[in-house]
């Protein structure tokens, strides 16, 4: 029962984070899009995850942790992970043409998981850059400083993005 409580608590605050982020863009998105600043961000975030995912699925980590989810009761993306997400960094997925709407979650998984991974396009460094023990011993030493490498790219550009909306805002 306190579980089931707790559950219900937490998708309450990440779907208000939802709604905000959605009024947000309604008030503020045209503006930041047509800030040069953070369209050149934007595109470069953009390109950043794509790397990322590139070098997550060539590595096999995306493989591996489908099959964790699927078959070893479960993946690193547990309930509560969603809470970690501010209304700007869902924002940030918005603005990148990711659907990020309120539904209810779906068993002890994070609030964004999908059958298909992850819903969100830009996601927290906790989510990008958390490596299992699994897949640490699993890849060679070169393979996880490349996709270190690239999951860093990824997340220092979020960062410098992420800084400029809430600037851009405050103004």
């Amino acid at each position: 029962m306190e579980k089931n409580r707790e559950n219900k608590s937490t998708s309450s605050a990440i779907q208000q984070k939802i709604e905000q982020a959605h009024n947000l863009l309604e008030t503020c998105g045209s503006s930041l899009i047509e800030d040069p600043s953070i369209y050149a961000l934007l595109t470069k975030l953009r390109d950043c995850i794509e790397n990322t995912k590139q070098s997550m699925l060539t590595l096999g980590v995306v493989a591996e942790c489908k099959n964790c989810e699927e078959k070893e009761g479960g993946s690193c993306c547990g309930s509560g992970i969603e809470n970690k997400y501010d209304v700007e960094l869902l924002l940030i997925n918005l603005l990148l043409g990711c659907s990020v709407q309120n539904h209810e979650p779906v068993g002890n998984s994070c609030y964004f998981l999908e059958k298909s991974g992850c819903k969100l396009t830009a996601r927290h460094v906790l989510c990008v850059n958390y490596i299992c023990e699994k897949l640490q011993k699993k890849l060679t030493r070169k393979d996880l400083i490349a996709l270190q490498t690239s999951a860093g790219e990824e997340l220092e550009t979020l960062f410098i993005l992420h800084e400029a909306i809430k600037k851009k805002m405050r103004t």
